[in-house]
């Protein structure tokens, strides 16, 4: 995203304008709307006063200023306050129009307003073409508005509603825009005095729940009634301790702290409503916005282990809602596996209808032993065991999953294969574009691929849940099972995955068991986890700064020089704040101190370029090449895992609160932050 949107958040629902508050039903990479569930309930929201545009005079969060038209000499007569707010599956607006002449003026309102109905799947320019041509869209003026429907098939069926005080003057169908309404008002403004227009659209998605409730006292609650009460449910997160800007100062690194509570806004903000094991609510992180404000296997649970020490709250809900979509049958057209760990859960109409695989899509080979780690992390972080009581069996299925169908029994590690013909993902790591686990000469792998990081996340979740089997299940003859795999993993891995030319681990192996070459910061996670000894470690950490692969704003994702970098590739050549998160924390692991601050003051440095927001990616390029980090195009802003990055350089920089003291017994927690 370019940073000039209008973007509101609010327990899953979202809206993105342009500067003046519009809404012009854009696709690509930025596409604007108001989405409930993965669908577009709002695609035009366009206001003209006298059949003309509106310039925008200034703006913030809470409100934008136009004018229509005029000269030094003939300034507009009238001004144009819009505010704008959103609740759960709700759009509110107030429209003041201020007179600025000393006699009586009139006006002419008018608001174009459409909804399509996209799924995002459709807006994301991807080439693919969804066959939709049953669905039915309707469209009717009421007295107070107008409202749109849209339905599929015997069970899909969506609504959005417009409802405005005073109400319109007139509705009329919209010229070239099959569905469109436009909503008029002709206002009569005294001298000097004002007008206001209340409006508020409520998105009935399909399969969910009712909008939340904005009435207000004598009609449409006010923007400003619904911002103080997001506001205040964000301090609550925010605020509660620790207070980790508090501990930032120690760090003793500049922006720090501004990044920090920058992040922490932005985690408050991306909290969506998630289900438990028995179906109780939790609260989780989205992944990031426009594009996934959904429950992510892994980017949910990178975001919650970097919380963790700060808000383990997050870390409580992921775990709680990732167990209740844990696979339990073997479904290959969604990836699903018993014990394995969704990728993303997704509800729109294009899931629903299999149209993609995405609905509940379990193409991931690193979300499982993620869910582990977490598992064990949160265990000893808060000293409630209660959580891993609960999940045992959860947990259990997970190990299994990781020897069976993951790969470690068959193969020696955990491994996937493509895909991509069966329209999911060509790559079940982090780094899951086309192309991304390629060889030197720029050539993806293909067969059973073992990418590097995920054999550590493999041993780090071998070794925790094995700390759990013996310290909370209580079942020693589990535990020593998981540790003796363990080790041998630990022991296997450089006799198979070492470069000895390169000095450097592969970035996988393929199906043929060749080491796929080309130099990746995924390297970098085997520090995290522990997979390599001390002074691999070390050699690694160091060459990770040289500056093929450090472009002075972090490490780029593919080291430039080789044949398939590129500054500008999502996985070969961009700079991840979070993949820098990783590697700083297990940077510090290995006590190299100098550099892990050196990637924090770098990620801390690139943050200052955004108002202490970290973007979701950057492109490869250096300070030298420009003054300013370079956008990659199709970054989510804000994005979850970037937004808890912050936190993670503060633990690797020693900025961590102490531990709990004993071990909790008791009802598990609910995750509810």
């Amino acid at each position: 995203m370019t940073g000039t949107e209008r973007v509101l958040t609010d327990r899953g629902t979202f809206a993105v304008a342009a500067a003046d508050g519009s809404i012009t039903g854009t696709r690509g990479a930025t596409p604007d709307g108001l989405f409930v569930q993965d669908a577009r309930h709002l695609s035009r929201w366009r206001l003209t006063a006298d059949g003309a545009p509106l310039d925008v005079l200034t703006r913030d969060d809470a409100r934008v200023v136009l004018t229509p038209p005029g000269t030094r000499d003939e300034p507009a007569p009238y001004t144009v306050v819009r505010e704008q707010a959103l609740a759960a599956g709700v759009l509110v607006e107030r429209l003041t129009l201020l007179n600025n002449l000393a006699r009586p003026v009139r006006a002419r309102l008018e608001l174009s307003v459409a909804a399509d109905f996209a799924d995002q799947f459709e807006l994301r320019s991807d080439r693919r073409h969804y066959d939709k041509s049953d669905g039915v869209h309707e469209s009717a003026a009421g007295p107070d508005g107008v409202a749109f429907r849209y339905r599929r098939g015997p069970d899909w069926d969506a609504s959005t509603t417009v409802t405005a005080q005073p109400p319109p003057d007139a509705v009329r169908a919209a010229d070239g825009e099959e569905g469109g309404q436009v909503l008029s008002w002709r206002l009569a403004v005294p001298a000097h005095g004002s007008r206001e227009i209340a409006l508020a659209v409520r998105a009935f998605a399909a399969h969910a729940g009712p909008p939340a409730e904005v009435t207000g006292a004598g009609g449409i609650a006010t923007p400003a009634t619904l911002h103080a009460h997001q506001a205040r449910e964000a301090a609550e997160f925010t605020d509660a301790e620790p207070r980790p800007t508090e501990s930032a100062g120690p760090a003793g690194l500049p922006g720090l702290a501004q990044a920090v509570d920058r992040g922490l806004a932005d985690l408050a903000a991306l909290r969506i409503p998630g289900v438990g094991p028995d179906g109780e609510p939790v609260s989780v992180p989205g992944a990031g916005i426009p594009w996934f404000l959904t429950l992510f296997g892994r980017d949910s649970l990178l975001t919650s282990l970097f919380a963790l020490p700060y808000r383990p709250g997050l870390a409580a809900g992921t775990l709680a809602a990732l167990a209740a979509a844990q696979g339990v049958t073997d479904d290959p057209a969604r990836l699903e596996q018993p014990g394995r760990i969704p990728h993303e859960l997704r509800h729109g109409e294009l899931a629903h209808f299999r149209q993609v695989p995405y609905g509940r899509y379990y193409g991931s080979v690193d979300a499982t032993p993620l869910f582990l780690v977490l598992l064990q992390a949160y265990t000893e972080a808060t000293g409630d065991a209660r959580l891993a009581t609960r999940l045992e069996g959860h947990a259990r299925a997970a190990v299994a999953w990781m020897f069976r169908d993951g790969g470690l029994d068959d193969h020696g590690w955990l491994v996937y294969t493509s895909d991509e013909q069966g329209g999911g993902l060509a790559n079940q790591n982090w780094k899951d574009s086309a192309g991304a686990i390629c060889f030197a000469d720029g050539v993806q792998a293909t067969g059973a691929i073992a990418v590097a990081e995920a054999q550590g996340y493999a041993y780090d979740a071998l070794r925790r849940t094995a700390h759990l089997a013996e310290g909370v299940w209580h079942d020693v003859a589990f535990a020593r099972r998981l540790e003796s795999a363990a080790r041998d993993l630990r022991r296997r891995f450089p006799e198979e995955f070492w470069l000895a030319e390169a000095d450097f681990p592969a970035l996988a192996l393929d199906g043929g068991r060749r080491k796929v070459d080309a130099l990746g910061s995924d390297a970098g996670h085997l520090l995290w986890s522990g997979l390599l000894d001390q002074d691999r470690a070390e050699r690694v950490g160091r060459r990770l700064l040289r500056p093929d692969f450090f472009s002075g704003w972090g490490i780029r994702t593919l080291a430039a020089g080789q044949l398939p970098y590129h500054p500008l590739s999502y996985h070969r050549g961009c700079v991840w704040p979070h993949d820098n998160a990783v590697i700083a924390l297990g940077l510090a692991r290995h006590g190299l101190a100098a550099e892990a601050r050196q990637v924090a003051e770098a990620l801390v440095a690139a943050g200052r370029h955004h108002d202490w927001r970290l973007p979701e990616v950057m492109a490869g390029y250096g300070p030298d090449s420009h003054p300013a980090p370079v956008p990659y195009p199709h970054s989510c802003s804000p994005q979850a895992w970037a937004a808890a990055t912050p936190l993670a350089l503060l633990t690797a920089l020693g900025g961590a609160p102490a531990r709990p003291g004993p071990v909790r017994t008791g009802p598990a927690p609910t995750g509810r932050s």
